[in-house]
């Protein structure tokens, strides 16, 4: 490939791949922050592992739904690349009308079944009684979640990831200020603890679905993409972006719900064992948020070339991007194996959880170095219409693989939370490669996705 012409393509993947990371980012520092808080708190072992169990129980009901966001990505990135600006707004309003809708009724049933959720994934009565405080405040502020993800997903789609970039900043800002004020009772607030976390987190996504509202409101958006001019109910745009985002959503509360199996399976181990999981888990958003983003820029990108009918060109990007990815995800993982104790004190300084958890992040450190290449291809698959294949691969690997090969090894053989964590490189590998092999392939686009 000409040298010039692979310097274009990398400037271009980096102009969408940067504020998308940067946003992304700042939800990593946040989740160090809030972890690291939570971390320091007199009942640091039960918290942390509650934390583990709130977190990944709150992400694998709400994920259900919030992929909504590819949905609408992949179709305004399609209309963007064919400079259908009028579509791109209707489909904006279809996908806040869903969010609404939805957003209601999750954020009701998760407040309601709070404890019982908790309780249905912890093996200690303290460590699930924390847990259920938090997801109960998680869960208050998800209808705002989902428009916030909606607006993302059409600013992706156009290109505009910048705006994500200043929402993410400001709002998690905000996030790591809230979680202070009620995590240790500062300034006369109350002193919640670990439910302080869940409460700061959804008074900062109200803001941030607020913000996006202003943004929209701009006489620029109104111009050019009319939405607040076609509002209406188009049941071809909503089956559209169900048809995109339902096996992504699948995809993600199989992929959630995998973790939170083993996070459970870390639990029988120990209460400690699960506790330094939990620290490795909100260690690894450093290497896997950027992967994130850089599977938003592939998506924008692959999405706008396929609109446009330049589906070489399409495949060039998903390439491409993926070897910037990997070459992150390599130079984060030499840091992991060599210095785990360092990162593992960002997280937390109780030394019984470092120590213990040291030899897992070096293995998890070896297998996020192919997460790269698999994140980024699978996110240029879901633009290119095989949300379904991805959704696949992951039920396959995940729960097929991962979950039963780390109860084996850690459980039923009795061999350590070392051993069980030894699941993850090849879950991690054997998905990169099922994904890789489809993109490489003559079918790994579908050239009509939204029907008229």
């Amino acid at each position: 490939m000409n040298l010039l012409l692979q310097n274009n393509y990398y400037k271009k993947i980096l102009h969408v791949a940067l504020p998308a990371i940067a946003g992304l980012s700042t939800q990593m520092v946040v989740s160090l922050v809030d972890t690291a808080m939570v971390g320091r708190l007199d009942e640091a072992t039960y918290a942390l592992a509650a934390m583990g169990i709130g977190v990944l129980a709150t992400w694998a009901l709400i994920s259900f739904f919030s992929s909504l966001a590819t949905g609408i990505h992949v179709i305004v990135a399609r209309k963007f690349g064919q400079r259908d600006f009028i579509s791109c707004g209707i489909t904006l309003n279809n996908s806040l009308f869903i969010a609404l809708v939805l957003g209601v009724i999750v954020a009701a049933t998760g407040v309601f079944f709070a404890d019982e959720i908790a309780h249905l994934f912890a093996a200690d009565e303290t460590v699930g009684t924390y847990a259920g405080e938090y997801i109960f405040y998680r869960f208050l502020g998800i209808p705002f979640f989902l428009v916030s993800v909606s607006y993302r997903g059409f600013f992706f789609g156009i290109n505009k990831t910048k705006i994500f970039m200043f929402s993410g900043t400001i709002t998690n800002l905000l996030n790591v200020i809230f979680n202070y004020l009620f995590i240790y009772g500062a300034f006369g607030f109350p002193r919640m603890g670990l439910a302080g976390a869940g409460l700061g987190s959804t008074l900062a996504t109200i803001f941030d679905g607020l913000f996006y509202l202003v943004i929209i409101l701009l006489p620029s958006y109104r111009k050019t993409y009319q939405n607040f001019r076609n509002i209406k109910f188009d049941k071809n745009i909503i089956a559209a972006i169900f048809r995109i985002s339902l096996p992504v959503s699948f995809q993600n509360v199989f992929i959630l719900i995998g973790f939170l199996s083993f996070v459970s399976i870390t639990g029988i181990i120990g209460t400690l064992e699960q506790a330094a999981t939990q620290a490795v888990i909100s260690t690894l958003f450093i290497s896997f948020l950027p992967c994130f983003g850089f599977g938003i820029a592939v998506q924008t990108l692959v999405g706008n070339n396929l609109g446009a009918g330049k589906y070489t060109l399409a495949k060039i990007y998903g390439f491409e991007t993926a070897k910037v990815a990997t070459i992150y995800t390599i130079i984060l993982g030499f840091i992991f194996l060599t210095i785990p104790q360092y990162v593992i004190l960002i997280v937390t300084n109780n030394q019984s959880i470092i120590e213990v958890a040291k030899p897992i992040l070096r293995i998890a450190g070896f297998a996020q170095i192919f997460y790269g290449i698999g994140i980024v291809l699978a996110n240029g698959l879901q633009a290119a219409g095989r949300t379904v294949y991805v959704m696949n691969s992951e039920i396959i690997t995940n729960l097929f693989l991962f979950v039963p090969l780390a109860y084996f090894l850690g459980v039923y053989l009795g061999l350590g939370l070392s051993y069980a964590w030894l699941a993850l490189p090849f879950y991690i590998i054997a998905y990169s490669t099922i994904i890789f092999l489809k993109f490489n392939s003559r079918t790994w686009y579908k050239k009509i996705i939204v029907e008229k």
